[in-house]
């Protein structure tokens, strides 16, 4: 039996059990949505719990052993569209398994994460999703020895036992920079992420291998390594359009540094696509509506928070479930941002 300790208001569980006329231990299993109480009885404990006002005190449930019925989630930031879609699914399955969620922003901070982790870890929620974690090895090997469960979004983790889901980064970047070719660009400059970040390698790596397969030689001087961040893209793209033979098209990692591009084109002067092409990475709602709207690669990213959500919530219900690391399909989304070169 659960003790579910739960105070609110001076009012206890065993005047809920009073009450409603069933025992301590059945108002403590209605408590945590135990399915063998039958939905009469469970109806009236429900009922009575809302009479009396009657408030679950989660952190004490869980030092007694119980279930918080929350979820930590972890993301770096809150300043794109690329979190929010996410959030958007995790929040969509949450609500359907009747859990709550507890957001945590770790600012890229590695001391913070690992921090973040250690908090939730000890009995504040009952797992976690972590959102492109900077540095997971500092404390994956301690969730793993105490089988707290966690699933890793848009991250490949440190080794075959991390549940993580993420999507084809390699095929998304080969199959835009193959439709810039496509198009007649040779010169194709590439804006990458955090290069401590797989995604972000794995991008930069269907970039390469895109120029490869189409015999353009690879030059390090059209590449230029960015942080995922707008300011940065428009710093790299400045720099790339300032060299003495531009590139005629300007692929960034994510959308929001090709955003930061878009201002750079604009501010030497030139149009786009007319003078230069931008292709983005992530397809997040902006990409859709500014002007020129983007041609991007369209990363499922609230589907990534549905599936980590669902692998989450059998992890809790079953803890020998398999790992699984799941890559969903990227898609190009061609819109109005590219064009063959000027010549």
């Amino acid at each position: 039996m659960k003790s579910s300790s739960l105070v609110s208001n001076n009012v206890t569980i065993f005047e809920v059990a009073s009450q409603a006329g069933v025992s301590y231990g059945t108002v403590s299993r209605v408590l945590n949505q135990d399915q063998h109480v039958k939905a009469e009885t469970r109806e009236r404990v429900m009922k009575t719990i809302r009479d009396l006002g009657y408030v679950v005190n989660r952190q004490a449930r869980s030092l007694a052993g119980g279930k918080t019925h929350i979820i930590g989630i972890l993301v770096p930031d809150l300043g794109t569209g690329y979190i929010g879609e996410i959030i958007q699914g995790i929040n969509t399955e949450l609500q359907i398994a009747s859990y709550d969620l507890m957001l945590y922003t770790t600012h890229r901070t590695p001391v913070l994460e690992a921090d973040y982790v250690a908090s939730l870890a000890q009995g504040m929620v009952d797992g976690l999703l972590l959102v492109l974690p900077r540095n997971p090895e500092d404390y994956i090997g301690i969730l793993n020895s105490r089988h707290f469960p966690f699933v890793l979004i848009d991250h490949q983790g440190i080794g075959q036992n991390c549940p993580a889901v993420g999507a084809t980064n390699w095929q998304g970047a080969y199959n835009a920079t193959e439709y810039l070719i496509q198009l007649g660009h040779t010169r194709i400059g590439f804006i990458t992420g955090w290069m401590d970040l797989g995604a972000a390698v794995d991008r930069l790596e269907g970039y390469k291998a895109a120029l490869w397969a189409h015999h353009i030689p690879f030059t390090e001087d059209l590449v230029r390594q960015s942080t995922f961040h707008q300011l940065d893209g428009y710093n790299c793209a400045m720099d790339l359009l300032n060299q003495p033979v531009p590139p005629t098209a300007i692929f960034a990692s994510n959308d929001v540094m090709a955003f930061g591009a878009m201002d750079a084109v604009r501010e030497k002067g030139q149009r786009i696509p007319e003078d230069i092409s931008i292709v983005g990475f992530d397809d997040i709602p902006q990409a859709s509506i500014i002007h020129p709207a983007l041609t991007t690669v369209r990363q499922p990213l609230r589907n990534m928070g549905n599936v980590a959500t669902q692998m989450l919530l059998e992890l809790l219900k079953n803890p020998d479930t398999p790992t699984k690391r799941i890559e969903l399909p990227t898609g190009l989304v061609v819109r109005d941002s590219c064009q063959p070169p000027r010549g």
